[in-house]
């Protein structure tokens, strides 16, 4: 019996992707998208909401966002194929909800990296204002729209790159941190950054756990990784004696590698990260909560208060040339997920067209939505928060969708063997818990957002169900 259950067969017949990614790549597309130092933006938000206790916010998010990753490489191993949860969906719980969550997946991966976008538009005004921010965000889609169109593999030297460049700049942050802190002392306790800063009562548990919700969004990305697992090259004797389902065995084994550790990479730099900024921040959580308007800066902040404006150029610079790097990565994993719709039917079969193995197709459609919802949201002063607002309703929902997955395949439908009740049940559970409690959480301007996609969503799948309508995936019916 198959391993892959109802799944289209990846064949040499079909539109197929080039086998050219190792470990090292995937990490770098996951870092690349997630971006080392993503809590810069939210440090201040989530300082007044935890009390203080920012670090322990980010210990907490990255054992809720595990559950995820582990869910995640349960089934890329079921499903090595290009459409992720999409693909996961579909053998877990049928073919209508594999396309409620791809449908759902595309608002993530088409939106996130217009945020990405308009960030590296913005901070590029900040350093070159006589240049519009529309005109820098264009630019930026541009240049990182042709780097994904000459290859993944490309894409990924240059990407490491700059992600090595972020990597530096966050090794400078933590050794001046480190420095200031050994030379001056902390503004806080050297324990506030886990237990809080006391200035809004003592500790509360319900005061970190709030925060949570918004941290769990700096993680948004890592699972863009399991898009790729098509292009992973051969790895090890094994795969190699096995041929071509050795390569899709060997790649799905290398894809959950590098997920798990791409997921704790991320936790460990997030955690050293607001940790230290945390002991130099002179404002208190309860300052931050007083007036939110100082909360969007205030890493930027302590920074230039504690180590010099130098350091806060030099990391406002890396967020700009990194936050387009990250939407480089996104980009290409919208056009994976909607080269793998197309592949399947489920949108138009011209999005399965590749060439030299790039899906070029995919990416142009891809690059063109994302170009005009970045530039739309540039020419607006409330563009960022329109944007910010949907973009992570899709991603929970696919996040959902993925763990009852799990539980469809492994213990409803024992496809996978025997049931562990712990890891085909009991995880995706509570990770699905963690992931509809973060939407309940979240704006209802994006609740409502989410809302009219779904049944934007259920509609196309109804009018492809019609009478004399083509059935998707067809081909691949049990």
């Amino acid at each position: 019996m198959s391993d892959i259950g109802t799944t289209a067969p990846v064949t040499e017949a079909e539109h197929d992707l080039r086998r050219s990614l190792g470990f090292r790549d995937l990490v770098v597309y996951g870092l690349l998208f997630i971006a080392p130092m993503a809590p810069v933006g939210v440090f201040g938000t989530l300082d007044a909401k935890s009390h203080g206790a920012v670090a322990l916010v980010y210990v907490f998010a990255t054992v809720a966002m595990a559950f995820t990753a582990l869910s995640y490489a349960q089934m890329v191993r079921v499903v090595p194929q290009a459409g992720s949860v999409f693909a996961y969906a579909r053998v877990g719980l049928g073919r209508e909800a594999g396309f409620i969550a791809g449908w759902m997946a595309m608002l993530d991966y088409l939106l996130i990296p217009a945020v990405a976008y308009l960030f590296s538009g913005v901070a590029m005004n900040s350093l070159v204002p006589e240049v519009s921010r529309w005109v820098w965000t264009a630019l930026a889609v541009v240049v990182t729209t042709l780097l994904n169109l000459w290859g993944v593999r490309a894409a990924a030297r240059v990407g490491f790159l700059v992600l090595a460049m972020e990597i530096v700049v966050l090794v400078v942050f933590v050794v001046s941190a480190v420095v200031v802190l050994a030379r001056d002392g902390a503004e806080r306790g050297w324990l506030s950054p886990l237990t809080g800063d006391g200035t809004q009562g003592a500790f509360a548990l319900s005061a970190v756990i709030g925060a949570v919700s918004i941290a769990v969004l700096s993680y948004l990305g890592f699972d863009a990784i399991a898009t790729f697992v098509e292009e992973v090259g051969q790895e090890g004797p094994e795969a190699r004696r096995k041929g071509g389902g050795g390569r899709r065995a060997g790649g799905s084994e290398t894809v959950a590698r590098a997920l798990l550790f791409c997921l704790a990479v991320a936790g460990v730099l997030f955690v050293a990260q607001t940790y230290l900024v945390a002991l130099l921040e002179p404002t208190t959580s309860a300052q931050f909560a007083a007036d939110p308007v100082k909360q969007g800066s205030a890493f930027y902040d302590a920074v230039d208060v504690s180590v010099g404006t130098w350091l806060h150029d030099l990391v406002a610079v890396s967020k700009a040339i990194g936050a387009a790097f990250a939407a480089l990565a996104g980009q290409a994993a919208a056009a994976r997920l909607l080269f793998a719709m197309g592949r399947d039917r489920r949108l138009p079969r011209a999005l399965s067209r590749t060439d030299s193995g790039v899906p070029r197709v995919a990416l142009v459609c891809a690059a063109v939505i994302t170009l005009v919802a970045a530039v739309w949201a540039a020419r607006r002063d409330d563009g960022m928060d329109h944007l910010v607002s949907v973009v992570d309703i899709g991603a929970l929902t696919a996040f959902t969708l993925l763990h009852a997955s799990v539980v469809g395949w492994f213990a409803v439908r024992r496809r996978g063997g025997a049931v562990s009740w712990w890891r085909h049940v009991l995880v995706p559970v509570v990770g699905a818990a963690i992931t509809v409690a973060v939407i309940f959480e979240a704006s209802g301007a994006a609740q409502v957002v989410g809302a009219v996609w779904l049944v934007v969503g259920l509609a196309v799948l109804v009018a492809q169900r019609r009478p004399g309508a083509e059935s998707p995936g067809a081909e691949s019916a049990e």
